[in-house]
């Protein structure tokens, strides 16, 4: 027989190891707890932001010369996932859009609480989001138009206007950011980890000033209660909670990446399924810069007489997103038929599975960027001061970034596979049912990671 070995599904982490809490040591703590973090941050990270707005919309009507676009896409786009792995969703505790709510909500706002329209259904508002604005990309030319891409800047900084002015802390950030979410999945295989000490936290009579601010610090932007959290998928590493708690009750610890993904207590459909659309995406994103894809354009117009290109894009974009879900799919309703629950658990739990591959194939794609026109950040920036700097855009060649994509896969590789096996070891005891469980998904990121590695043999077109 099949035996659950508790009721979520898992272990509770408090079991584990904590690791090293840095809060240990006095620099660290003094940092977090000053007043100036992460303002230190906000301010320069708004002002280059500020910056890359105006060059945008104000700048060369060229991709190749704007330098709004190089930090946008060639930076700050490939830098972004490292950063989640590394330190969570810090990120979001520096976003110039976070920064803007702020601001916005201590001049005018009314405070109103989150709709629970949005509480339930906002991660699928998210989704939804996130596949939009890269179908829209591809169609409407994003990327490749500085204008576009300030158009894109302006439609994100109402919507943070318009939520910080009638709603409740980041409300934006929370519920409605595409980034956010796309960072709340990254976020879970962070190497640091924000989290209380229940034990203190029991006999606390401060009336959850982590949670609600004090004079120190405002209340948590993403309403988590440090107390009740365990996961880094809404904690920005703000530091308020660290600056108000009364008992230094809060720790911070390093651990191993993915970590987290060993023991999701409430797996998510709606998280699971992001992972995988992400993967599709990224997917895509890579065919699409292909040299080959104007090939597959021209076949696909021969054998169906379509010759609206946003057409045929629009249909090769839903079967790749519709690709790894239902491959996912597929895996947990084998799974399902030998670990005695249905399908639909089974994609929510083991979707997390996935995301260290996914992480991987989102940072190897713009990595690709970054390593092959790196240097034309510092050619189009040297020209706001009236520089004239040109040459090569690469900064490696394409054979070392063939070699570090490949090396990021296989970290990712075996990521995913020990995530699987971790998930698979402590939900299920008997040895049957976790070789049967663990099998269709071990096929599934075999496959995944073997389509990235054919992909990225092929030349890929630069961004700019």
């Amino acid at each position: 027989m099949n035996t659950i070995q508790d009721a979520g599904g898992v272990t509770d982490e408090s079991n584990e190891s904590k690791g090293l809490d840095l809060l240990k040591f006095p620099a660290v703590k003094a940092v977090m707890k000053s007043k100036y973090f992460p303002k230190v941050f906000q301010i320069p990270v708004a002002a280059v932001f500020g910056l890359i707005g105006y060059e945008l919309l104000a700048g060369p009507s060229s991709a190749h010369e704007n330098p709004g676009t190089a930090l946008m896409w060639v930076l700050w786009w490939p830098l972004i996932p490292i950063l989640f792995l590394f330190v969570g969703r810090f990120w979001c505790a520096i976003c110039p859009f976070a920064t803007l709510s702020d601001f916005v909500q201590k001049l005018v706002g009314v405070n109103r609480p989150v709709p629970a329209f949005l509480k339930k259904y906002g991660i699928w508002i998210i989704d939804a989001s996130f596949i939009a604005i890269t179908w829209a990309d591809h169609v409407f030319g994003i990327v490749s138009s500085p204008w576009g891409s300030g158009i894109l800047l302006l439609l994100i900084t109402f919507a943070v206007i318009v939520s910080g002015a009638f709603f409740q802390r980041r409300t934006f950030c929370r519920y409605l950011c595409f980034l956010g979410g796309l960072s709340g999945n990254y976020a879970r295989t962070g190497m640091i980890a924000l989290r209380a000490n229940t034990d203190i936290c029991q006999t606390c009579q401060a009336k959850a000033a982590c949670f609600n601010g004090t004079e120190k610090a405002p209340a948590c932007p993403l309403f988590m209660f440090p107390r009740t959290m365990d996961s880094n998928a809404n904690c920005t590493l703000c530091a308020n909670c660290i600056k108000n708690c009364p008992n230094d009750a809060i720790t911070l610890t390093l651990r191993p990446p993915t970590k987290e993904l060993w023991f999701i207590k409430t797996p998510k459909i709606e998280e699971s399924f992001l992972a995988m659309a992400i993967m599709g995406i990224v997917i895509i994103q890579n065919v699409t810069m292909l040299e080959i894809w104007e090939q597959i354009l021209t076949t696909v117009e021969k054998f169906t007489g379509i010759t609206n290109t946003a057409v045929i894009f629009t249909v090769v974009f839903a079967l790749g997103v519709t690709l790894p879900v239902a491959l996912l799919t597929l895996s947990a309703k084998i799974a399902a038929t030998k670990n005695s629950e249905n399908w639909f658990k089974n994609f929510a739990r083991f979707g997390y599975a996935l995301i260290p591959l996914d992480i991987a194939g989102h940072v190897a794609h713009n990595l690709f960027h970054l390593l092959a026109e790196g240097k034309s950040i510092y050619y189009s920036v040297a020209s706001i001061f009236g520089g004239n700097a040109s040459g090569p855009a690469a900064i490696v060649g394409n054979g070392t970034i063939r070699i570090i994509q490949f090396v990021i896969l296989a970290l990712g590789l075996w990521g995913s596979l020990y995530t699987a096996r971790r998930i698979t070891f402590r939900r299920y005891s008997a040895p049957n049912i976790q070789r049967a469980t663990l099998k269709p998904y071990v096929v599934l990121i075999g496959s995944l990671t073997a389509l990235n590695v054919g992909l990225f043999l092929l030349p890929m077109a630069h961004r700019m």
